[in-house]
């Protein structure tokens, strides 16, 4: 809310707003619906966007977050948008940054929450991935911006009880089934633990997250290897481990895309070292749908068979 009174007054008449309604809470229907009397009164478009299918699994709050970008970024393209601006704040970067510490991840996990990305809409070919056609018959790019990445919470909710206008603390905010809510409380209630000096150790690691992004982009033209379309191969002679590390996350990636694989949580922060270590003894291994072998110093992955049930 206090990025909808910022975006206002700094884009006037060029704004547009969407509400994601999970369908998780009961009150998640009158939460959107404030924020739609809100827009009215800025005289802001406004849309309430709901998934087609209840949502569930394991993790639902990843469950959660895949449908909220995909459903913004489908009513971002349709609305003309050359934007879609989401409000994470030097908060939530210093609770990803341990959260993902906590996991082992390096540093493009402990890069956080990305000041800037690129949500992709693909729409595929007849018959792709298994047709015989590897392309995208239509692709449409939209930029993820965090504009308040730098600024803190308790700054956001000044401004937006300054503006008197109306908000809402989550109650899955304060949930300590989650993960997010410990870490959260632990930043709360730890003297020690800044978490603004957090958040600008996540923006370092971006920085060297990015340096090594440009060493990937060259690899990946100097060390793949011929073969099947469907998978991927790297000449991993000589590479120290970060950037096996990396072309492993970038081969998973690409195999999950092209076999449309939406088995297990991936990203390209997902510790990978039980993967690497299996590689580098010769052994193979598989993650995320993803099957990894290693002859010699090339590295194959492919789409995992099917598990057999007992």
């Amino acid at each position: 809310m206090a990025m909808l009174v910022l975006a206002t007054q700094a884009f006037p008449d060029r704004v547009v707003v969407a509400t994601v309604d999970h369908g998780l809470r009961a009150d998640a229907a009158g939460e959107a619906a404030m924020v739609a009397a809100c827009c009215a009164d800025l005289r802001v478009a406004h849309r309430i966007l709901t998934p087609d299918a209840p949502l569930s699994g394991a993790s639902i709050q990843a469950v959660a977050r895949h449908a909220r970008y995909a459903l913004l970024g489908e009513w971002a393209l349709s609305a003309g948008a050359t934007l879609l601006l989401t409000a994470h704040h030097a908060d939530d970067q210093a609770e990803t940054f341990l959260m993902r510490a906590a996991r082992g991840s390096g540093p493009g996990g402990l890069a956080g929450i990305r000041q800037r990305w690129v949500w992709e809409q693909h729409r595929w070919h007849g018959g792709y991935p298994r047709g015989g056609v590897v392309a995208v018959a239509d692709m449409a790019a939209l930029p993820v911006v965090r504009p308040l990445l730098g600024w803190r919470r308790a700054d956001l909710r000044q401004i937006a009880e300054a503006a008197a206008i109306p908000f809402v603390d989550d109650p899955s905010n304060t949930d300590a089934r989650y993960d997010r809510v410990r870490v959260r409380q632990l930043l709360a209630t730890g003297d020690a633990l800044d978490a603004g000096g957090i958040a600008r150790s996540a923006a370092i690691c971006a920085e060297i997250d990015r340096d090594f992004a440009a060493t990937i982009d060259w690899l990946r033209r100097t060390r793949m290897c011929a073969g099947d379309a469907y998978a991927c191969c790297y000449d991993m002679a000589g590479l120290p481990r970060e950037l096996r590390r990396r072309l492993t996350r970038d081969a998973i990636g690409y195999v999950r895309d092209v076999c449309a694989i939406n088995e297990g949580n991936w990203s390209d922060g997902t510790n990978v070292e039980a993967l690497l270590d299996a590689l580098e003894s010769g052994r193979s291994a598989t993650q995320a749908g993803v099957m990894a072998s290693a002859e010699g110093d090339q590295w194959r992955f492919r789409q995992a068979p099917p598990r057999r049930s007992r």
